[in-house]
């Protein structure tokens, strides 16, 4: 069974950093593209970062380009999204997504086959 968990959530002050974590439970963790999304209340589920199964590169939406980092360790089958200059707009559920293969629309959220159960981010200003 397919099991994506995620930690690292917490409460932080503006300005502040967070490094997200989601560690997956299938060993043919190289082949699955990763990506983050988030979901603050009231508002659609938006993708945050990706990164390609094949040759990692990396996708971020506008809003968190060069202020979060998403890494991937294969060998410790888990996918990390660092998250600096935090602000109050980043407050939202994150979560992780897998697919397998996947090699475009990395920033869509259909077709993700799995997903991780969220962690909370607060922000406070």
């Amino acid at each position: 069974q397919v099991q994506l968990v995620e930690s690292g959530g917490g409460l932080v002050q503006a300005g502040g950093s967070l490094r997200l974590s989601c560690a997956a439970s299938f060993r043919t963790f190289n082949t699955y593209t990763m990506g983050w999304f988030r979901q603050a209340p009231g508002k659609e589920r938006e993708s945050v970062a990706s990164i390609r199964w094949s040759d990692h590169t990396t996708y971020y939406a506008d809003s968190v380009k060069g202020r979060f980092t998403i890494s991937r360790d294969n060998a410790k089958n888990t996918v990390y999204l660092q998250m600096n200059s935090l602000k109050s707009d980043d407050t939202a559920a994150y979560y992780c997504a897998a697919d397998r293969y996947r090699n475009d629309g990395l920033n869509f959220a259909a077709g993700y086959a799995y997903w991780g159960q969220g962690t909370q981010v607060t922000v406070s200003s």
